[in-house]
């Protein structure tokens, strides 16, 4: 029987995280992809990937990893993307499709988009699904399985190619919803951006409390801060990246937040307990629709 070709002939990975790493394990796993050609700046990591064997081909140089792929996926933090972009423009072929997995859209497509060909398909991607570990050796096959991928296409004339990216992520588990780049970054401004942020900063404000030792923080940190500030372990990288390139819809859902904050604190104040109520009893519904949608894993 002769063997049913890969959707992606050659697949190229330029970053070997968590999301590279378990992009690359589960397109092996599912053959989506013929050939899996990775590439990182990481000596340390691109051996280690050699040692778990979830590549076909290492490359130390970006553009050298790219040559002849139908697919590249850029995998790096935000702030780099355009810098490896420019290294690798130059070396995709013909009808490549260039996308990424940063979970802020609209500035990298301006930044971005001016450096390509024509004749190259850039469409950006997020796969809203992760862990607070990195690295390849955090990286599994069954990372994406029922989460979200939101592709963000500049325009209509790339559906051939967007319909092809769809499948490739479809193929991995995802569930696909596709957007404008200015309304996904509101959109995770609000369900990931300020919450990193508020962890970030609760773990920062129980660090300074003067009457509070950081011995205590650790020891009595019982299911609602440990739970709760668990996303305050994520790569810093990552997040600095995040917050710079998406920073006028972080400010304004953080300027939201903060009138919402408000007016709970009034509430407090003034002991307004059926305020307080009807707040609880809303946002735990919310809550409960979004573990009934299978979300509240990642």
């Amino acid at each position: 029987m002769a063997q049913k070709t890969a959707l992606v002939p050659r697949l190229a990975i330029i970053g070997m995280g968590l999301i590279g790493s378990s992009i690359a394990r589960a397109a092996k796993l599912k053959s989506i992809a013929g050939t899996v050609s990775i590439s990182d700046a990481s000596a340390v990591v691109r051996a280690r990937v050699g040692e778990l064997n979830i590549a076909d081909e290492i490359y130390e140089n970006a553009a050298d990893a790219v040559k002849n792929a139908d697919l590249v996926i850029l995998c790096v933090p935000v702030g780099v993307m355009p810098n490896v972009a420019a290294t690798i423009a130059g070396s995709l072929k013909t009808n490549a499709i260039l996308s990424d997995v940063g979970s802020v859209k609209a500035t990298i497509m301006h930044e971005i988009a001016p450096l390509l060909r024509s004749d190259i398909h850039f469409i950006p991607a997020h796969p809203v699904a992760g862990t607070e570990y990195s690295g390849p050796d955090a990286g599994f096959a069954m990372l994406f399985e029922n989460r979200w991928c939101i592709l963000t296409p500049k325009d209509a004339s790339d559906g051939a190619a967007v319909s092809l990216l769809q499948r490739f992520w479809e193929g991995m588990g995802s569930l696909v919803e596709t957007m404008s780049a200015e309304h996904h970054d509101l959109v995770l401004a609000i369900t990931s951006h300020v919450p990193h942020l508020i962890a970030y900063n609760i773990v920062g404000t129980a660090a300074d409390l003067e009457t509070v030792t950081q011995s205590e923080v650790i020891k009595f940190s019982a299911g609602g801060f440990r739970d709760f500030t668990r996303i305050a372990s994520s790569d810093p990288t990552m997040w600095r990246d995040v917050f710079l390139n998406n920073k006028d819809a972080v400010l304004e859902v953080l300027g939201r937040f903060t009138e919402d904050l408000s007016a709970l604190q009034r509430m407090i104040r003034w002991g307004d307990g059926d305020g307080l109520f009807e707040l609880f009893s809303r946002t735990r519904e919310i809550r409960r629709g979004i573990v009934a949608l299978g979300q509240e894993k990642n």
